[in-house]
């Protein structure tokens, strides 16, 4: 019997971690570590044909499930590719581990054919990055890496010589235990008696949150309930607290809506749940601010801070509620609700005017559209750019969905990759990739690896052959649009001749019909929608204060852009204001 190689230890360990499978592209320096994973029946190699993709689906997995994965690339090139996937689990709190193969061991340094030093290259993008230089270094550095991974929610990468991969394991190998899982944070006593005081002295309390509020919606509602508070969120936040949300005014940043703005403006004490909403511009610096975050070193790093708070946001509230004086006066909150309704009529109104007879297409319908028509535990998947603003503006949570996108690094092309990562947890579960013709061509090579592995994955395809939102960055900036126009072929013609289901979609009344095909259909579907490249409203006055890198606004709504049915929410939250 064979003994053991230190690629097989190496897979192992992963297993036993809770990875279950490794995407990536083989070479020759991944070869003992894709073979000791044929000859491993409780993990899997997921072929994808370019490297940034597997970081990426890597990333989404970690996402939707919440356990580690992981995700390799060959020497040099193979595992450079990986980077940028890798940058953007990183910076969404993703757990992943990236395995970095290298040149020989006896090469590094000399300038050998493809080298180049990992460990130092993906420093940026990782909380742990190390190269393994001998057999018997190998567990105790791959188990530090699962444990960063894990415990401090993103990136720790590998880098593993070929030759040592494919040496004998030691005979006694180490089996230690690996932490698998992260604790609850509950914030000192002396933090919770401080903010306990300011909610008591405060009048008008509002709560912006963001992703750290997953698993916390019962206890976010009980707490506005007690303040009465009106609720507004970053859109990382939008999936865990807008549904069943009566408090609900929208959202904040370049995408926002509703009366989100105000009443972060308005109030007299702002507690920032969980969210590292990036955009100072939009938060106020006149009011008080308290903030709660599981990571510390996020705290206060956006705004000014009279407290902040360390903790996870459910621990933290399940100490605040029972201490917190229910406060009785709905004014503020009552108002806030009202302007939110009455912002959210006003924005519907220009997108209800025959837009189902409209050509092109308005990309707000067809947003609106697959709204109505995706699974309600579907999985959305979403470009970077304008499928952004119509996912944000269309897609309603209820708990039970989830919208997955490069949200924080913003980077381009991440739907595709993104879904398949997404489909691979749960093949009947419908996933959703929201791309932009911009983002689906730049890796549109890996929608053969849908194809490949039968992954049932529904490309709907935003068409309006432009790179929309740089186009609206120039124009803001007072450029001439340049550089944007995409000479696009037939993506639905493209699907069909890789073997899936493809269907192009011109006119708003074949959109529905071509929607519920494709989502009957049990493979990989692309829908290619031609939409109108003018669809966006833009503020009557513009100044060059509103343009900051992707904020293009220091104020209120830059965007009118529909709201799809987030109206008629706010309309029933109007239920909740008593009558005189």
């Amino acid at each position: 019997m064979a003994k053991q190689t230190v690629a097989g230890q190496f897979v192992d360990i992963l297993v036993r971690a809770g990875v279950r499978r490794l995407y990536g592209v083989v070479g020759d320096s991944l070869n003992p570590v894709v073979d000791a994973i044929r000859r491993n029946a409780a993990i899997d190699w997921v072929q994808v044909r370019h490297e940034e993709v597997a970081a990426f689906a890597a990333g989404a997995e970690a996402q939707i499930t919440g356990r580690l994965t992981a995700c390799a690339g060959s020497c040099g090139p193979g595992n450079l590719h990986l980077i940028n996937g890798l940058f953007d689990a990183h910076r969404s709190m993703a757990p992943v581990l990236a395995l970095a193969s290298h040149i020989p061991s006896s090469e590094i340094g000399t300038g050998f054919f493809q080298e180049t030093h990992p460990d130092r290259l993906f420093t940026e993008c990782s909380h742990y990055s190390e190269m393994i230089s001998t057999r018997d270094q190998m567990p105790r550095v791959l188990q530090t890496a699962v444990q960063n991974a894990i415990g401090l929610s993103g990136v720790a990468v590998v880098s593993l010589p070929g030759d040592i991969a494919d040496e004998e394991a030691p005979e006694r190998s180490i089996e230690t235990a690996l932490v698998t899982s992260r604790p609850s944070v509950r914030p000192g006593d002396a933090e919770i008696d401080r903010l306990v005081r300011m909610i008591e002295d405060a009048g008008k309390v509002t709560l912006f949150c963001g992703s750290g509020t997953a698993g916390a919606h019962a206890e976010v509602m009980e707490f506005a309930e007690r303040l009465k508070a009106p609720v507004g969120h970053a859109l990382r936040g939008k999936e865990w607290i807008q549904y069943d949300n009566p408090y609900d005014v929208g959202m904040s940043g370049l995408l926002g809506y509703g009366a989100a703005y105000e009443a972060t403006h308005e109030c007299d004490l702002l507690i920032l749940l969980g969210t590292d909403f990036p955009y100072n511009a939009f938060l106020p610096d006149d009011v008080k601010i308290v903030q709660v975050d599981v990571r510390p070193e996020r705290l206060g790093r956006r705004s000014k801070l009279d407290l902040a708070v360390w903790g996870d946001v459910r621990e933290t509230l399940r100490c605040l509620n029972p201490r917190v004086t229910p406060k009785k006066s709905r004014k503020f909150l009552d108002r806030m609700l009202k302007k939110h309704a009455d912002a959210l009529e006003g924005v519907v109104k220009a997108y209800t005017r025959k837009v189902d007879k409209h050509t092109p297409i308005h990309p707000e319908y067809v947003a609106s559209v697959l709204d109505e028509e995706a699974a309600e535990d579907a999985v959305f998947t979403v470009d970077t750019g304008m499928c952004n603003v119509w996912a944000a503006r269309y897609i309603s949570p209820n708990g039970r969905r989830r919208v997955i996108g490069s949200f924080t690094h913003g980077s381009m092309a991440n739907a595709l990759p993104q879904a398949i990562g997404a489909q691979f947890t749960d093949r009947r579960r419908q996933v959703v990739s929201m791309s932009g013709d911009g983002g689906f061509s730049m890796l549109m090579g890996d929608f053969l690896t849908l194809v490949q592995h039968d992954l049932p994955v529904k490309v709907i395809l935003f068409n309006n052959s432009s790179l929309g939102m740089v186009e609206l960055e120039m124009m803001v900036a007072g450029l001439p649009a340049y550089g944007t126009d995409n000479h696009n072929p037939d993506f639905a013609a493209i699907a069909r001749a890789a073997g899936a289901h493809g269907v192009r979609v011109e006119k708003p009344k074949e959109l529905r019909g071509a929607l519920r095909d494709a989502f009957k259909h049990k493979g990989p579907a692309l829908v290619d929608i031609v939409t109108d490249p003018n669809a966006l409203s833009m503020p009557p006055k513009i100044s060059k204060d509103m343009v900051q890198g992707f904020a293009l606004s220091a104020g209120k709504i830059v965007l009118d852009g529909g709201v799809g049915r987030m109206l008629q929410m706010a309309r029933s939250n109007l239920r909740n204001i008593p009558r005189p």
